[in-house]
């Protein structure tokens, strides 16, 4: 199976938004697919909602925190929206 490796997009909109802060910018692993599912940023202010791939994404600490990671190694798995994804080349 081929890694597939995103980074978070570094948006910064207003209002409603279900992406974490401290991910943004932050590269992660797909975990796996869940589905698609209307956008909840949208449905947030009663809009026609897109659906919308949300997948699972495997960061490490050490991507996260850098060298304040505890221990580096662990990771976090979140569940993001497509939309605030980019594909990167891992190689």
């Amino acid at each position: 199976m081929t890694k597939k490796f995103v980074r978070v997009k570094d948006w910064f909109p207003p209002g409603h938004v279900r992406t974490p802060y401290f991910l943004r910018g932050k590269i992660g692993m797909i975990e796996r697919q869940l589905g698609a599912f209307e956008n909840p940023e949208q449905r947030a202010y009663r809009q026609k909602a897109d659906k919308l791939q949300l997948l699972r994404v495997r960061f490490t600490m050490a991507e996260i925190w850098g060298k304040n990671a505890e221990i580096p190694t662990d990771t976090l798995d979140a569940e993001i929206y497509e939309h605030w994804l980019e594909p990167i080349d891992a190689t």
